[in-house]
């Protein structure tokens, strides 16, 4: 017999004792693993697409999801940031995780600032604050000198990686964007998961009862507004070198309202379903693009078929078949 069954002890894993949940390793491989083959057989900015949204989605989602605040305004960080990683990029010859750094940089100062005024207010109200800063942005997108107005910052030179690597190809580029999106996401489940997270949960199940137990509520809420502003910053900001170009529909309200969309679709309270709902919008922009405004027509449609169908989301509804979390 073993040491350890003598002793009454079982051997546990790293991952284990960091609290994570074999489903959660196995699914985050699987990702891993699917994207760094997709692009043998998917168009890789299609695939960088998926990967920016996926991240934008997740980032609004521990807004939503995990701290309870539902912000219509969330297309002034990505779009934002895309602006200013564009402009950084093209005329001041920034390389781009400097581009992508400035323009997440930009994000959580733009949030801090709405956020500290948005989070006075609760419910619809707080909603409204945070659309109304968000067409101000759009507004001031639209007439600033160096965002091109209706035209934006088109042809964004994808410089130097560190001065070093060239990756202006999509390929080269498109492993740039996975590490970035992946990331990001790894940094919100650790969120998620932490003794800060565990707060967040409390505040939206029950705010009188966190704020009674000493928990300073309002600074816990500006946290979380900046922390998602400051990721869906850096999905803008990526997007744009992606695309080369930064434009108003970055900035639009109708983006606020796919962000709402994806993580909807995929399942709130969730870590996957953000990725899930992203890569089917996506995925529904792409390939039914030729039945042009009629996409909105059937995403309209996806959506109150999900609403009544799976009111916890895909993945939030598969959570609960498997009855494991997700």
């Amino acid at each position: 017999m073993s040491d350890q069954t003598l002793t009454g002890q079982t051997t546990r894993t790293p991952a284990q004792d960091m609290g994570i949940p074999r489903h959660h390793l196995v699914i985050f491989a699987a990702l891993v693993a699917f994207f760094l083959v997709a692009p043998l057989f998917l168009y890789p900015v299609f695939l960088m697409k998926v990967l920016c949204f996926a991240l934008f989605a997740c980032a609004f989602n521990l807004l939503l999801g995990y701290g309870g605040l539902l912000s219509f305004g969330h297309a002034a960080y990505f779009g934002g940031a895309a602006y200013v990683s564009a402009h950084a990029a093209k005329a001041w010859g920034f390389s781009p995780e400097m581009s992508v750094l400035l323009g997440a940089g930009s994000a959580a100062l733009l949030g801090l600032v709405i956020g500290l005024l948005a989070i006075r207010r609760q419910g619809i109200y707080f909603a409204m604050i945070t659309l109304a800063f968000a067409q101000m942005v759009y507004f001031f997108a639209l007439q600033a000198p160096f965002t091109g107005g209706e035209d934006g910052i088109q042809a964004v030179p994808r410089n130097m990686l560190f001065g070093l690597f060239d990756i202006s190809s999509d390929t080269a580029f498109y492993f740039f964007v996975l590490f970035i999106a992946f990331g990001g996401i790894l940094f919100i489940y650790r969120i998620i998961h932490s003794p800060f997270g565990q707060v967040l949960k409390a505040i939206r199940e029950n705010e009188p009862r966190a704020r009674s137990l000493g928990y300073h509520v309002n600074r816990y809420k500006l946290a979380v507004f900046v922390l998602s502003a400051t990721l869906a910053g850096a999905a803008g900001a990526t997007k744009a070198l992606v695309f080369q170009l930064a434009s108003l529909t970055d900035v639009h309200w109708s983006m606020s309202g796919e962000v709402v969309l994806m993580a909807l679709l995929g399942g709130m309270h969730t870590v996957f379903g953000p990725i899930v709902g992203a890569a089917i919008i996506v995925t529904m922009q792409n390939y039914f693009a030729s039945f042009g405004a009629w996409v909105t027509v059937l995403q309209g449609t996806i959506f109150v078929i999900a609403v009544l169908m799976f009111r916890e989301g895909i993945v939030g509804v598969l959570g609960k078949w498997l009855k494991k979390p997700m």
